[in-house]
């Protein structure tokens, strides 16, 4: 019986699979000694000898108890090989020999997810789940991974209510783990179901406070303190502290009046048509290539004619893929290209890759434009806002150093407007009120839709206009309304529309109702650019008050409220005040091409002044140091403070309520200085 042998690899590997295949076919080669065969040439990238040993090695030794583990290493082979195929029939063979092999489980599932078959990967994880209700100590490892695979793939198509009891079950197997708890936070936040965070008999509310990750935590909640500790730990569960010998210990270039132009670096999923790509469409236009050399690092999904992508490509001097890159060797291109100030536009928001910043793979790191807070990692050392969202005196909630531009939201003074559609063509009633919010359902608190349904009940024949969620959450918000006393028919929900429709159709409502704590952030630059009033209450985070300074740069600050109260007669006055409500909106449209939201020629300039200053203190050695002392303290202390859930409070009760607690623990044991809440003079 003749045996075909892969030609291509060197004779003495032939010669070494050749020997392998004989002992294998008479049953002398253990599956030990087929492992570290493998272990071998997979370390050479020769992954088809392996695929080879392992194809014979199942077939003759088909009585060995360790028959599964053959077939489980077989399909990782194949998959390392691209073979999806090959890789999907070796773990049903793994399966069928050992039916509760659960790695084999998971792993098939995700072989179909790969194939975009996620129907049979939620039924393949379903299938162990079911298999597995007995839990015993080896089988919840797995049937925990197959619970939380279940619920992020279901999140991802929309199947929020049964994404949401998968994840609930993984939660109450295993409350320790915080991967489930992130997750199921975040789809009742998009469902509306409120309270978010709840506790049962065998999960406690503050596991589930700790599972909440940074971004839907500014959803919940307005606490810059917790916001900055949270941050500080989901860096170190996320990035960690890398393996000394891949940590690079950057030395600045010498550009500054040199005449050599700034190597700057964008690092984003959101290059493309999305509002962050948005709001950077015409900042990359507007650099100024005599002075910085623009490389953009793409970590996002492939996009095929996509207009903003193209329109950057346009303009980027190196644009890079590096999606497919593993973090260490994405850090190393970062590296290799030289890049003297590298600007992470993610932060903790989707398909961010935080572990490339770990590397530090360039002398400077910014946090800007994509991320609504402080990242509190050891390798973020400046972050880019305004003064209307960081004030003076509020930098101790970051721990970055803060430099200032004119506004922090850029705009797209080229984006493509559909034509203005008339009311009825959405539903709306020609004479009717129309107050409107286009932010997405997970800003929406049950603090928040209490205020809105006050202001319907005092501004009778009004209606609420919101971006609409699914049918089930839709139907949720009228219920919520009827059980307020208004009639569930006032709420309107807006269907999705290409952008330039969407921008077109802002125009014919009458007022934008913010939301708190997590406020509007393009969706307010759109309402403004196209003439409609933005109502807003800042807090004290990042986010909580991002939509004041859009709303500022237009030149409307009139409309920043102080209190949710005053947020309340503010929207019931203007609803009844029609002149007062037009001199807004003219006052709205006469400044909308010379205020500081639209322009954007200065902002660019101001950012190229503010990366040549990074670069200049990093030359004379005096790039700043993230302060991520007693971050442990702060967290323990915000848990506590989450624990009582405050609709609003002023900057002097939120900080005394720390402080009181901080002299509690120095009481206890004394705390080291911070530049916090806790300085010298008080420790």
């Amino acid at each position: 019986m003749s045996m075909v042998i892969h030609t291509a690899f060197a004779p003495e590997q032939n010669a070494q699979l050749a020997t392998a295949v004989d002992k294998a076919r008479r049953q002398k080669l253990s599956l030990l000694e087929v492992l570290q065969l493998a272990e071998q040439w997979g370390a050479a990238g020769q992954f088809a000898l392996s695929a080879e040993l392992y194809k014979t090695w199942t077939a003759f030794n088909d009585q060995s108890p360790l028959l599964h583990l053959a077939f489980f290493n077989y399909s990782v082979t194949l998959k390392q090989l691209n073979d999806t195929a090959g890789a999907i029939n070796a773990l049903k063979a793994a399966i069928k020999v050992a039916p509760l092999m659960g790695q084999a489980h998971i792993n098939l599932g995700r072989n179909y997810e790969d194939c975009g078959l996620n129907a049979l990967a939620i039924q393949q994880w379903r299938s162990f789940v079911d298999a597995t209700a007995e839990i015993t100590p080896d089988k919840s490892v797995h049937r925990l991974m197959a619970l939380q695979h279940i619920g992020r793939v279901m999140e991802g198509a929309g199947l929020l209510e049964d994404a949401e009891a998968a994840l609930w079950q993984a939660i109450e197997l295993r409350p320790d783990k915080p991967e489930a708890g992130q997750h199921w936070i975040s789809v009742r936040q998009h469902q509306c179901k409120w309270p978010v965070v709840q506790g049962s008999e065998f999960v406690t509310k503050k596991q589930m406070l700790d599972s909440i990750s940074p971004l839907p935590l500014a959803c919940y909640a307005d606490d810059p303190l917790y916001q900055m500790a949270k941050a500080y730990r989901y860096f170190k569960m996320l990035a960690g502290r890398p393996d000394p010998a891949h940590l690079n210990r950057p030395e600045p270039r010498r550009k500054v009046g040199t005449g050599q132009r700034l190597r700057i670096g964008y690092v984003s999923s959101d290059l493309r048509d999305h509002a962050v790509g948005f709001a950077l469409s015409e900042v990359l236009e507007l650099h100024d290539k005599s002075s910085v050399e623009v490389y953009a690092y793409y970590i996002g999904e492939p996009r095929t004619n996509d207009a903003t992508q193209t329109r950057m490509k346009a303009v980027i001097d190196v644009w890079r893929d590096i999606t497919t890159m593993s973090d260490l060797d994405a850090a190393k291109q970062i590296m290799a290209d030289q890049i003297d100030v590298l600007i992470d536009v993610n932060g903790y928001t989707k398909l961010a890759r935080t572990k490339i910043f770990s590397y530090r793979p360039a002398p400077v790191i910014v946090n800007f434009c994509g991320y609504p807070g402080t990242m509190a990692s050891p390798v973020h050392q400046y972050i880019i806002a305004d003064e209307q969202i960081i004030p003076p005196g509020n930098e101790l909630y970051y721990t970055e150093k803060v430099l200032y531009i004119p506004c922090n939201q850029p705009v797209d003074r080229k984006r493509v407007i559909g034509p203005q559609p008339t009311r009825a063509e959405y539903g709306l009633p020609e004479n009717a009120f129309v107050f409107a919010c286009f932010n997405g359902m997970q800003k929406i608190t049950a603090a928040v839709f209490t205020r809105w349904m006050a202001i319907l009940t005092a501004t009778p024949g009004s209606i609420l206009w919101l971006l609409g969620g699914s049918d089930a959450v839709n139907q949720r918000l009228r219920d919520l309304a009827a059980s307020a006393g208004v009639d569930p028919a006032r709420i309107h929900f807006a269907s999705k529309v290409p952008n330039p429709n969407h921008l077109a159709r802002i125009a014919i409502a009458d007022l934008f109702l913010d939301t708190f704590p997590y406020g509007a952030h393009s969706t307010a630059s759109d309402a403004l650019t196209m003439g409609l009033p933005v109502l807003t209450v800042p807090g004290k985070s990042f986010a909580s008050r991002f939509c004041s300074s859009i709303v500022k740069s237009a030149g409307i600050p009139e409309l920043i409220c102080a209190s949710p109260d005053d947020y309340v007669r503010k929207a019931v006055t203007l609803a009844k005040d029609k002149d007062a409500l037009a001199q807004i909106r003219s006052s709205l449209q006469a400044q909308r091409d010379t205020c500081a939201l639209r322009d954007i020629p200065r902002l660019v300039r101001r950012l190229e002044e503010l990366y040549w200053q990074m670069q200049g203190e990093r030359e004379r050695g005096e790039t700043p140091v993230p302060d991520l002392s007693n971050m442990d303290m702060y967290y323990e202390i915000g848990t506590e403070v989450m624990m009582t859930e405050v609709e609003f409070e002023d900057e002097a009760a939120y900080r005394k309520r720390y402080s009181d607690r901080i002299q509690n623990w120095h009481d206890f044991h004394p705390v080291p200085h911070d530049t916090r809440l806790w300085p010298a003079s008080k420790a």
